[in-house]
């Protein structure tokens, strides 16, 4: 149906009646997938009948459906039903439901928000309207070709870079500027990073308790206490008194993962955590690969330590270019290329996906 001839009949109906249009019974020239109970027109001279098996409106862009429902709110004898659902067509298979009467998401459960996120160093663009949410329960991984920006957006969710433009939102609240500049209760989020980044001149033990040796309350033998604990969930024992010299890659990046898992535990509560991992499993063999893919699960799913202390991981986020780190450790994916957003859905859809620059990455 051409959307003008639409409108005008619509036009026609208010100033000549109903019966000016010669579609259905009453006059009516918008045709649902409902049927429509008797109503009143707006210009009083006439009524509209119930018609039956009515095809449905096609929504063809969001224009087309702005206008629809312009019209349709012109005349009372066109109020649309309250389960009506009129289609956006975005392509020759895929549809996008344009329910007037849709709910409002449900978003108790977003834990980290980034809205339309930019980021430049210099003249170079880095990040160009980013957004995505990270939901409670979530496994996400960010993949796409090298400097499209994957550690940047990590490093603005973790809030130690600001966005030149745009939004990060911590369960709900707007973040103002870095991680340092303010505190926003309800979500702990670690970073573990590409290279580990332990401190060279201390042990293991220091490394991994740092934080609460400088921002709590807790005596340094019960830190030492919970970072043996802490250590030992991971599956290291024993190497406590150890320079990160002494270290193997993997060693080290289990390191790290311990350093972000450890928490005040005198608090009266412990707010859920969100780790962000920054190319995990770079740099190490595929058995070691293996053994942090399956850590991170470890600690997602049981989120305890070896004593049974709930560790409170929520969700994690792990920006990755291996297969196996794809497959093992993530269950949703987004795409990132040249600084936007370009597919995101299940990891086990990424491979059928149609997108011409998907299909230039294989997953086996």
């Amino acid at each position: 149906m051409d959307n003008t001839v639409l409108e005008e009949n619509v036009l026609d109906t208010r100033e000549h009646g109903p019966q000016a249009v010669g579609a259905g019974s009453g006059g009516c020239s918008f045709l649902y997938k409902h049927h429509l109970k008797k109503s009143i027109c707006i210009s009083g001279k006439g009524s509209c009948s119930s018609f039956r098996s009515p095809p449905r409106f096609l929504v063809d862009d969001d224009q087309n459906a702005r206008r629809f429902r312009k019209i349709i709110s012109a005349c009372k004898c066109m109020a649309l039903p309250k389960d009506f659902t009129p289609t956006k067509f975005t392509g020759s298979h895929e549809t996008e439901d344009l329910s007037v009467g849709k709910e409002l998401e449900d978003e108790s459960d977003v834990l980290i928000e980034c809205r339309n996120i930019y980021k430049s160093f210099g003249e170079k663009q880095i990040l160009r309207g980013v957004s995505f949410k990270i939901r409670l329960g979530e496994a996400v991984g960010i993949i796409g070709p090298s400097g499209t920006g994957k550690s940047t957006i990590l490093k603005i969710m973790a809030g130690l870079l600001v966005p030149d433009k745009g939004e990060v939102l911590i369960r709900g609240r707007r973040r103002h500027g870095l991680i340092s500049d303010e505190e926003i209760s309800g979500l702990r989020i670690g970073l573990v990073f590409q290279s580990a980044a332990l401190f060279d001149s201390l042990t293991v033990r220091e490394n991994v308790g740092f934080l609460l040796y400088e921002n709590s309350t807790m005596p340094e033998d019960q830190i030492a206490e919970l970072v043996t604990e802490t250590l030992a969930a991971i599956g290291l024992k024993g190497v406590e008194d150890r320079m990160p010299s002494e270290l193997s890659g993997g060693m080290k990046k289990r390191v790290a993962l311990a350093r972000s898992l450890i928490f005040d535990t005198t608090k009266d509560t412990v707010e859920p955590e969100v780790l962000l991992f920054d190319e995990p499993t770079a740099g190490l063999d595929p058995i070691a690969s293996t053994v942090v893919e399956d850590l991170i699960r470890s600690v997602h799913m049981k989120g305890e330590d070896a004593l049974g202390k709930p560790g409170k991981i929520a969700s994690y986020v792990v920006v990755t270019h291996q297969h196996s780190t794809i497959r093992r450790a993530v269950d949703r994916l987004l795409f990132l290329h040249e600084g936007k957003i370009v597919w995101q859905g299940m990891t086990h859809e990424f491979t059928s996906s149609s997108n011409p620059i998907v299909q230039q990455v294989k997953i086996y």
